[in-house]
């Protein structure tokens, strides 16, 4: 059991892209089992067990609050989104009580499960990051390191001071890989990301 029990978790979830690449608007309106996509994150972070979900928005933000029902959640505005998701990091972590944990989701990812919010959750320990990860058909057995990911509350100051661009973390992830613990959710999901009108359609 890791220390989760003892700091609070903010589940971050990342929101304000635009969608450019498939062309049909925010990722975060896309359609999932009936409901926007934003709304059923957020609902999947909370139901895993974070104390409170802060919802990064961006592009058209105001639609996206009118497209889905994200009043249980905090709601965050980067002003900013365009310059790439490190902006929404960065919102997100500072919006967290400085003292919780953050587990940072990225909406785009459909895959996610309670089950694996958890896993993270309980498998999470102090001073570490701690990463879903995931094998593929072409490389089984070998693991690749995704989303959602556990970050220590004491480790946030260091990571926020890496973030820039759309890189997000993965400065500091590269620089000291030694403190990221790798969780494998193959079980659950590939933790695959919708970029592409293909992948969108698998939505529907």
């Amino acid at each position: 059991m890791g220390d989760t029990d003892l700091a609070r978790v903010t589940g971050v979830l990342l929101a304000a892209g635009a969608g450019t690449r498939l062309g049909r608007g925010p990722k975060a309106l896309l359609p999932y089992r009936g409901r926007a996509l934003v709304e059923i994150a957020a609902e999947t972070l909370l139901a895993g067990g974070c104390q409170e979900v802060v919802v990064v928005l961006g592009a058209d933000a105001q639609a996206v609050s009118a497209g889905a029902n994200l009043e249980p959640y905090r709601i965050v505005l980067n002003h900013d989104w365009s310059s790439g998701m490190g902006s929404s990091f960065l919102a997100g972590d500072a919006a967290a009580h400085a003292n919780s944990h953050i587990l940072v989701a990225l909406v785009d990812q459909p895959g996610l499960t309670v089950s694996t919010v958890s896993r993270l959750l309980v498998s999470h320990q102090p001073g570490r990051i701690t990463s879903a990860a995931y094998s593929s058909a072409d490389s089984p057995g070998v693991l690749r390191r995704g989303h959602p990911m556990v970050i220590d509350a004491g480790l946030r100051p260091a990571v926020a001071s890496t973030v820039y661009g759309d890189a997000g973390a993965r400065g500091f992830l590269r620089q000291k890989p030694w403190l990221v613990d790798l969780i494998d959710c193959s079980d659950e999901s590939t933790g695959e990301d919708v970029d592409t009108i293909e992948q969108m359609h698998r939505l529907l």
